[in-house]
């Protein structure tokens, strides 16, 4: 809506995008939930670690690999400035199934038998929440790039 006034001024109160508010609200849920993700991830490998009585050093470089997807996020939130909408909002999709993903899978294996062989997983996990994030933006970016502008 837009109010001209008698100076030859306009104003544009009110003429934000409706996919904007959409959008701003998504981000939010998914910074919020990559918190989540991060702190649930590592706490749960360190859970872990501490049952089978993992030296400290050991869970600190676990503790850095388990974070690295949620980093790479992080990097990627603050690049995506530019990108467009259906790209940002892959992003934000992909933010909240890694948490998901990995509170899921972690919290199994984690507060699961002690017999269980906890490493792999969470070896296996970080490049498969990197993969995930790489092939899920791609794909979006790819599709907004076909659209008309």
């Amino acid at each position: 809506m837009s109010i001209n006034r008698s100076d030859g001024m306009t104003s544009t109160v009110g003429q934000e995008k409706p996919e904007a508010g959409f959008l701003s609200a998504l981000r939010a849920a998914a910074l919020i939930a990559l918190l989540v993700g991060a702190g649930g991830s590592v706490g749960l490998m360190i859970h872990a670690g501490q049952r089978k009585h993992s030296p400290r050093l050991l869970l600190a470089l676990f503790a850095i690999w388990v974070l690295s997807p949620f980093v790479a996020l992080v990097f990627a939130n603050i690049a995506s400035k530019g990108w467009s909408v259906i790209t940002r909002a892959a992003l934000y999709g992909v933010m909240l199934v890694l948490m998901l993903g990995s509170l899921t899978i972690y919290g199994y294996v984690a507060l699961g038998s002690l017999g269980a062989k906890t490493v792999p997983v969470f070896v296996i996990v970080p490049p498969a929440s990197w993969l995930l994030i790489i092939i899920v933006v791609s794909i979006a970016e790819l599709i907004s790039s076909k659209l008309p502008r």
